[in-house]
Parts: C-alpha cells; sequence; structure tokens
C-alpha cells in the first residue's frame, strides 16, 4: 500500500473508531497521522508476527490520547484485524482509551500521562546502546506536552549521553485542550529550545510526507546527538469542520458527523 492510502485509511478508521465508541481525541489523531503513517509503513523494522522481537525498532506514542492514530497504523500493519478497531474504549478491550503495552501486541509502552513517554523512549534508547543493538527509537510528542517538565529532562538527559538512536517529533499543531499553546503557556521559539539543549533539530511540514522522509533519513545520519523533528501540523487535519478547531481536542463525532468526515476523507 502506498503510504498516501494508508495515511487515508488510518484517517477513515480513526473516524469510524470514534463514532462507534462516543469519545476519544479525533484532533491530534488526525493531526500525527502522515508521521505515523511514513513511520509504519516504510521506516520502522516490526513483524507483526514477532511484535517482541528484540531486534526490533521501538515506536513511543508520548501523546498517548492520539491513541485511535496507533491503533489504526497496527492494523493496517497486520497487528490486529481492521474491524476490532471499533472495539475502541469497550470494556475489556485492548483497545484502552491510550495505548496499554500490557494488553495490545505491536504497542511498546504504555503511554498517556504526559511528558512521560521521551523519558521512556531515551531508557530505550540507552539499553540500545548497553546492548549494542542497531535499533532505533523513535517518539511523537505533542506540542502542549512540550509544556511538562519531564520532556526537558528528557530532553537534557539524551542530549548528554548522545542518544543518536533516538528520533522524536513534535506534532506542532498549536492547540491544546484549553486552546492555542501560545495563550495557554507558550513553547516558543520551540526549535531553538531544543538546539539549545543539544539536539539536532529539523523543521518540517508535517503533512508533508516527502519532507518526513527525509527528514528521518537526515536524522539517521547524526552521530553524537539525538534529533527533534519539529512538525508542522494542522488538528483534525483532512476533515474541514475539525481542522485547527481546539473543541475537537477530546470529542468523538455523531453519527453525521462521522459520515460527512469519511466522505471528505475519500470513502463512499
Amino acid at each position: 500500500m502506498r503510504t498516501e492510502e494508508y495515511a487515508a485509511a488510518m484517517r477513515r478508521e480513526i473516524i469510524r473508531m470514534l463514532a462507534a465508541a462516543g469519545s476519544g481525541h479525533p484532533g491530534g489523531s488526525l493531526s500525527a497521522t502522515d508521521i505515523m503513517a511514513v513511520l509504519f509503513n516504510e521506516e520502522l523494522r516490526i513483524d507483526p508476527k514477532d511484535p517482541r522481537d528484540p531486534n526490533r525498532d521501538r515506536f513511543v506514542l508520548s501523546k498517548g490520547h492520539a491513541a485511535p492514530a496507533l491503533y489504526a497504523a497496527l492494523a493496517l500493519k497486520g497487528y490486529l484485524p481492521v474491524e476490532q478497531l471499533t472495539d475502541l474504549r469497550k470494556l475489556g478491550s485492548p483497545l484502552q482509551g491510550h495505548p496499554d503495552a500490557n494488553k495490545l501486541p505491536g504497542v511498546d509502552v504504555s503511554t498517556g500521562s504526559l511528558g512521560q513517554g521521551l523519558s521512556q523512549a531515551c531508557g530505550m534508547a540507552i539499553a540500545g546502546k548497553l546492548d549494542n543493538k542497531d535499533y532505533r527509537v523513535y517518539a511523537v510528542c505533542g506540542d502542549g506536552e512540550q509544556q511538562e517538565g519531564q520532556i526537558w529532562e528528557a530532553a537534557m538527559l539524551a542530549a548528554h549521553y548522545k542518544l543518536d538512536n533516538l528520533t522524536a517529533f513534535v506534532d506542532h499543531n498549536h492547540l491544546q485542550i484549553d486552546g492555542d499553546i501560545e495563550k495557554v503557556l507558550s513553547p516558543e521559539p520551540l526549535a531553538d529550545k531544543w538546539r539549545a539543549f543539544g539536539w539536532h533539530v529539523i523543521e518540517i511540514d508535517g503533512h508533508d510526507l516527502a519532507a518526513i522522509r527525509a527528514a528521518i533519513d537526515e536524522a539517521k545520519t547524526v552521530k553524537g546527538q539525538p534529533t527533534m523533528i519539529v512538525a508542522e501540523t494542522v488538528k483534525g487535519k483532512g476533515v474541514s469542520f475539525m481542522e485547527n478547531q481546539a473543541s475537537w481536542h477530546g470529542s468523538a463525532p455523531n453519527a453525521e458527523q462521522a459520515a460527512q468526515a469519511l466522505h471528505e476523507l475519500g470513502e463512499g
């Protein structure tokens, strides 16, 4: 499947599962979709037949509320049947509201408490170096998450230990549950902050698949530094009435809204 098709399919599944659940987080799932489509369809060295392969690449969704995007990516990769996605948030389902590594193969670490995922990714990267493994660790963080102090502790640690096997993304859609991040608690100048903390920084359009690919490739050439890819994105990308609307941070579409969204996303 071409990555453009993979991303489009992810977006449709995100809408379907959220509509079925009646709750969840569409805005930040849709903004991170293109990044995750490139990672899961092209880049990550993973195998759904061997989800605990010690030599696999690792993926950490630090912004764990975007779990629908992760579940859609995993289903399209073959970790679970696509039909199972509508079990999102149901009692006893492995598709919890935030990723649970104990319930779903393909989830490398449980996340959801913002700020902690990047630290976990650092631990995985350190373990890889200690074990002389050549796997890479990828993390996707939110931009509202940049307000967490633990993010900057992890930033300092990763640079100190020269974790060049770690590549992180900031899904920079400029909105969080309470509104514009710049008004709530601005992390700007974001790219300059990461540079000041000793990271190699790449700034891209987070919906340009070629730019995402090129940034990942560049990160693999960097030695002695972790890489942060600051990806400019649109919250709710692909659904007209969700785009750039903070109100869709944690609100699920009803049946009529889901039908409109799926139509806009190429279904039917």
